[in-house]
């Protein structure tokens, strides 16, 4: 049996997230239809991350494992013959069979993009926060620097999760504004579940001073969910890219 990374992107408005579901259409789901047409048998793609309903990936690594003769260099395009228009796998590779998409990667990157404009733009609604409001995205930045580093981000982490480590690494968070779309990088070992949209809530809530840009750290130190900002909507948020060794 041969091991098949995969590097996907998506947009993730009209799924119910990545991971498989019953009576619900995912990403994961139609990643398993489309590549057992092609290999004939079932599969089940296992992959990096699972993002939320509504959260798009440019580079999502998955991997399915199969004893099908095609060449991995034609099993992109005979999948995507059998994907949606908004799925696309972009390359197949073999790998070693104990390459693991989640455990391998060392660094992950996601973005968020806000449009910071009074009027919605209909070509950005399903990728960007429309926040008609001031930014000052010099002090978001600031904050954002209080952030980076090794620490306990219980306060970051949405009910709901079963993790029990809550110990992360953030290694860069770039707030950059280009006309009215501000986008936000946040880099790190992993994250946890909704900690990227919790970020971003906390900065937006620094721009409005609910929170001050110096409490930041005291506020990581209390492992406190409520003392952080709210979890912004998933249209801004985009899996941007995943390293390995």
């Amino acid at each position: 049996m041969k091991r098949f990374k995969l590097i996907v992107a998506y947009d993730g408005t009209n799924y119910n997230g990545f991971a498989k579901q019953p009576n619900a259409t995912t990403i994961q789901g139609t990643l398993d239809v489309a590549i057992a047409k092609i290999v004939q048998h079932e599969v089940r793609t296992l992959g990096a991350g699972r993002t939320d309903r509504g959260v798009h990936a440019f580079a999502q690594c998955c991997v399915f494992d199969s004893d099908t003769k095609i060449p991995a260099d034609r099993l992109a395009k005979a999948i995507n013959s059998q994907l949606p228009a908004d799925i696309s796998v972009k390359s197949v590779e073999e790998v070693s069979e104990d390459f693991h998409p989640r455990f391998g990667a060392k660094r992950k990157t996601y973005r968020y993009q806000i449009l910071n404009a009074k009027i919605r733009d209909p070509f950005l609604y399903k990728y960007a926060l429309l926040y008609p409001y001031e930014l000052d995205v010099e002090r978001m930045q600031e904050a954002a620097n209080e952030m980076i580093g090794e620490h306990d981000f219980a306060c970051f982490c949405a009910a709901g999760s079963t993790v029990k480590d809550t110990v992360r690494i953030i290694y860069s968070i770039d707030v950059k504004k280009e006309g009215d779309l501000v986008s936000i990088d946040v880099c790190g070992n992993g994250f946890l579940y909704n900690m990227v949209r919790i970020i971003i809530g906390t900065l937006l809530d620094v721009n409005e001073n609910k929170i001050t840009k110096d409490s930041i750290k005291t506020i990581i130190e209390s492992k406190n969910r409520e003392l952080a900002g709210p979890t912004v909507p998933p249209q801004g948020l985009t899996m941007l890219n995943i390293v390995y060794n």
